[in-house]
């Protein structure tokens, strides 16, 4: 039962949309009306409000962070079993992309991801972190950039930890990354994804 518990909490947690409750606290547009219609910190960010957008990528990161360490914490008082943490991992990572308070309307796990990584391991996490900004530095398409790092967060995970109950959890929530990015990687292959810092109408309704 505790097992259930920490599992259903986590995806609760993951279902915090931060693109959403940001917007709104900034009195800006539901980030599902405008842009890629992803709500994610890149899409905040093209309202033009970067600290709204660092807020969400902040408060995404945050709460993967926080499912799994608050199970860490508590695993030894409640039982909760290594492989209960991995699926409290996973169960976070889904939360944010069917998020259950916001019609399952989520954004692509990015950020929720990291926060995850970070919390499985603080070197996992910066790894999987220095790898995207390489990749994004040399490249300048932030797409390519996640998909490169969710792929060698596996290896590093591996390297880590070896066939740990995490490193299932991980190699899914990259199959899943890859799945929500799938427009962004047919416009890699046909050259018309945009790169960073690329200039862009904003295309940004105004609040009704």
């Amino acid at each position: 039962m505790n097992s259930l518990i920490a599992v259903i909490g986590a995806y609760l947690i993951g279902s915090l949309s931060f693109a959403v409750i940001v917007s709104k606290a900034f009195g800006l547009p539901d980030p599902h009306s405008y842009g890629s219609g992803n709500p994610g910190a890149t899409n905040v960010l093209r309202t033009g409000k970067k600290a709204a957008a660092a807020f969400t990528l902040l408060g995404d990161a945050g709460k993967g962070w926080l499912a799994l360490w608050l199970a860490q914490h508590y695993a030894i008082e409640f039982g909760l079993a290594p492989v209960t943490l991995a699926a409290v991992a996973l169960a976070a990572f889904l939360g944010h992309l069917f998020p259950v308070f916001f019609r399952f309307e989520g954004g692509k796990g990015v950020s929720t991801a990291l926060g995850i990584l970070l919390a499985v391991n603080p070197w996992l996490g910066l790894a999987t972190l220095t790898t995207w900004l390489v990749i994004a530095v040399f490249f300048r398409y932030s797409s390519l950039a996640a998909l490169a790092a969710s792929l060698f967060s596996i290896f590093y995970a591996f390297f880590l930890f070896g066939l740990s109950p995490y490193l299932p959890a991980i190699i899914l929530m990259t199959a899943l990354l890859f799945w929500r990015h799938k427009e962004n990687i047919i416009k890699l292959m046909n050259g018309t994804e945009s790169k960073i810092g690329e200039k862009k109408p904003p295309q940004v309704p105004p609040v009704m």
